[in-house]
């Protein structure tokens, strides 16, 4: 679980995004990932390709790579 850190009940998890390569494809995946339930903030960059996920408990993977797929990117995973 190296990827999850617990602070303060709420859970940060850093995904790994094929595809992004602009503020713009930042912008897509942030907006899409806000709207999951629990979600308290998103940072995506896009150099590095990861995105960091704040929220009130673990998400479910496949909610996250729904969210991801419907901005137009692929999750890779966890990094």
């Amino acid at each position: 679980m190296s990827a999850h850190t617990d602070t303060s009940a709420a859970v940060t998890t850093v995904y790994k995004v094929s595809g992004m390569s602009c503020g713009h494809c930042e912008g897509a995946v942030s907006g899409e990932l806000s709207e999951l339930p629990g979600v308290s903030s998103v940072k995506a960059v896009a150099a590095s390709g990861e995105v960091t996920v704040v929220s009130a408990a673990a998400l479910d993977e496949e909610a996250v790579r729904a969210a991801i797929d419907e901005a137009g990117f692929e999750l890779v995973g966890q990094a």
